[in-house]
């Protein structure tokens, strides 16, 4: 981890959202899906919001030797965004406590704040990482 990783970070992610990314594609085996209304998913939601704190603290790691795992996540989804809308992720470091980091995200679609989350992460060295990983597989 690189010293400008540090609390008080900032960073701003914009996605549109397709139809790959609404509810009936979350898990197309489904059939409870299939029949849900066509809204930006909230496991795809979730699958952005990390991909947004991935992106902010890239810079600042020794990528891709150091990367960073999610360890917990607290997300309120507060209103529902139809294809073609575009999802604004502001993400805000505030937390570093050695290796695990603390952010605070919200997300708006330009019409509705559809998202407030806590996220916490871990920064990892990947190769241990995936060397443990081959042992739990065998």
């Amino acid at each position: 981890m690189k010293e400008t990783l540090k609390a008080g970070l900032t960073y701003e992610f914009k996605f549109k959202v397709t139809d790959d990314k609404l509810v009936p594609a979350l898990y197309p085996e489904a059939e409870e899906f299939q029949v849900m209304p066509n809204v930006f998913a909230t496991g795809f939601l979730t699958g952005l919001l990390e991909w947004a704190c991935i992106k902010a603290m890239k810079p600042h790691l020794d990528w891709p030797a150091e990367q960073s795992v999610g360890i917990g996540i607290n997300l309120k989804h507060m209103a529902a965004t139809p294809p073609g809308l575009t999802v604004t992720v502001n993400v805000v470091l505030e937390k570093v406590e050695g290796k695990k980091l603390t952010f605070q995200i919200t997300a708006h679609d330009g019409v509705d704040k559809i998202a407030e989350c806590t996220h916490e992460r871990f920064v990892i060295n990947s190769e241990k990482f995936n060397a443990q990983l081959a042992k739990k597989i065998g």
